[in-house]
């Protein structure tokens, strides 16, 4: 069939490319090539320590890598640090909120909330969303929403970033507000029988945990016993060291002030490698109370803090950014003007979406790669599952086989049952086609309801299997979650910790996996192109590559 368009415009040498396919077929069929593949000097890097890619990056063109501090550098016992933080809350909203005491019997449940959830604060819902803001499970309080409910709800809505309405936990410090709002309608309405201003509580909420960072009592808990509180990792001064080895400058950008800063990082990074004595051997350049994502698009000025005090006090304005020197606030286009460094030459390294990733990729070039900490359990659950899953996927892809022979079927059977009111051909023939098509339609629409119900029973245990609330982090469905497509839109790689890039050389290329598009993997592209395996992880195979360290 003549393509309705006709090829490009120019001249185009098929000699050239029909000889570039033989070429690639024997490179593709070397057996010599494949043996020293086979055995590789490198180690394997675990699939949930690998480093992930969006979009491609040449790490030899990145001069300057930079480094958000709290669940970041510093991974923090997630547990230990939500409930401290869900007291301390819960503690503000009796004290100085007046709430009943009776919250204070409401228990934290880690399992109960993850990243990527929306809070829907005229309804008291909290929200599961995919990548295109429809709503794919529910909860009012602890309850699941009917599934009426919801479509009532939700059905002809898309929930948008941008509406006030609603509110999104983008940060893992925002687990135990989503967990605390849940408990306290169910408390409320349930048990109390009290009505529940929901806009009112999430504010209250907010406020409070506000408040617990803001005068620094949670902060003044964790630097009493910092090791009960933060994971410290053996290999992230290694692989820090690894990357000043290359050739490349690291700074610090935070929104923690210096007294914390200075204790987090010398708890983690002091004497771990002996040509670091200090952790600020490590950074080119220190900026702590940074106030993203302000500081990506406002213009404060740099303050050098004292570093002899322990109150975050400043000496004066700094014009310059020095090694062995600590600053505060500060803005992107004075930090890319006082450090020579710009645009896709900076890396930036971070685990808030909106703060880190999102802002700086919308008002600079800079690279960006984001920590998904939760990855490291989400990445095991699915090895463990793999039989499961790609039964799933192959069930799926039988099930929209199915679909479309039933319709082409009914198609044929109407066609036939035309032509024989019509009296339009040979009647026994038609009578026997017609009889053989509705044998074919019936067998096929019982194996299409078979695969119907194997398919909901497979994903429902996968994802039920992981998290029995909310399924997977960065799945809705057959859909990536709001969450997934936020980490694939704006983070050009990402990992569970920084500490995984002492797996990699610092030159090395992180290729992303080819993309293709529904007409791209049709026919006999299908499976070809790049597409995300059959595994269902975001954007990763599960062979690990080899590099050498």
């Amino acid at each position: 069939m003549e393509s309705i368009h006709g090829p490009n415009n120019g001249p185009v040498d098929r000699s050239k490319a029909l000889e570039a396919t033989a070429r690639a077929r024997a490179v593709l069929e070397d057996e010599s090539l494949h043996k020293v593949l086979s055995s590789s000097v490198g180690p394997e890097i675990p699939v949930p320590r690998q480093v992930f890619v969006n979009r491609n990056l040449h790490f030899s063109r990145v001069e300057l890598i930079g480094f958000d501090m709290d669940y970041t550098l510093a991974i923090y016992h997630l547990r230990r640090l939500e409930e401290l933080s869900y007291q301390m809350t819960i503690e503000k909203l009796v004290t100085a909120k007046g709430y009943p005491d009776a919250i204070r019997r409401i228990p934290y449940d880690h399992a109960f909330v993850m990243r990527g959830l929306f809070i829907d604060k005229k309804q008291g819902n909290l929200l599961k969303i995919d990548r295109f803001g429809h709503v794919g499970r529910a909860y009012h309080g602890r309850t699941p929403l009917p599934e009426e409910t919801l479509n009532s709800l939700y059905r002809n809505e898309r929930i948008r970033l941008k509406n006030p309405e609603y509110a999104w936990i983008d940060t893992l410090f925002a687990l135990p507000e989503a967990c605390l709002y849940a408990g306290i309608v169910d408390l409320l309405e349930k048990e109390l029988g009290q009505p529940c201003d929901y806009t009112r509580l999430y504010d209250d909420i907010r406020d409070a945990i506000d408040t617990v960072h803001r005068d620094n009592s949670l902060k003044t808990v964790i630097r009493r016993d910092i090791g009960q509180y933060i994971f410290k990792d053996p290999e992230l001064g290694p692989a820090l060291h690894k990357l000043r080895s290359g050739g490349k400058k690291l700074f610090l950008l935070t929104n923690s002030a210096f007294d914390f800063t200075r204790a987090v990082m010398s708890y983690l990074l002091d004497g771990v490698v002996p040509e670091y004595p200090s952790w600020r051997n490590y950074f080119d350049f220190v900026v702590t109370d940074a106030r993203k994502p302000e500081f990506f698009s406002g213009h404060n000025p740099f303050l050098e803090v004292d570093q002899s005090k322990d109150d975050n006090s400043v000496l004066g304005e700094a014009t310059v950014l020095e090694r062995g020197r600590v600053y505060k606030g500060g803005n992107l286009a004075t930090f890319e003007k006082l450090t020579g460094s710009a645009g896709e030459s900076v890396l930036y390294v971070g685990d808030h979406i909106y703060g880190d990733i999102l802002k700086s990729k919308k008002t600079s070039m800079w690279r960006t790669c984001m920590i998904v900490q939760e990855i490291e359990d989400e990445i095991g659950y699915l090895e463990s599952r793999k039989d499961e899953i790609v039964a799933l996927a192959e069930v799926e892809v039988l099930q929209a086989r199915l679909d479309d022979e039933v319709q082409r079927r009914k198609a044929r059977l109407n066609q036939v049952e035309r032509r024989l009111e019509k009296k339009d051909g040979d009647e026994a023939k038609l009578e026997e086609e017609f009889r053989v098509t509705k044998a074919e339609l019936d067998r096929v629409r019982k194996a299409l309801k078979e695969c119907s119900s194997l398919v909901k029973v497979l994903e429902q245990d996968v994802e039920s299997g992981f998290n029995e609330y909310w399924g997977l982090h960065f799945k809705e469905g057959n859909e990536n979650s709001r969450f997934g497509e936020q980490v694939e839109q704006y983070a050009c790689l990402y990992t569970s910790r920084v500490s995984n890039f002492v797996f990699y050389s610092p030159m090395h290329v992180y290729r992303s996996p080819r993309e293709a598009m529904p007409h791209e993997q049709a026919g006999a592209l299908s499976g070809k192109m790049g597409a995300m395996g059959s595994e269902g992880l975001p954007k990763a195979s599960l062979r690990a590559p080899t590099e050498i360290p």
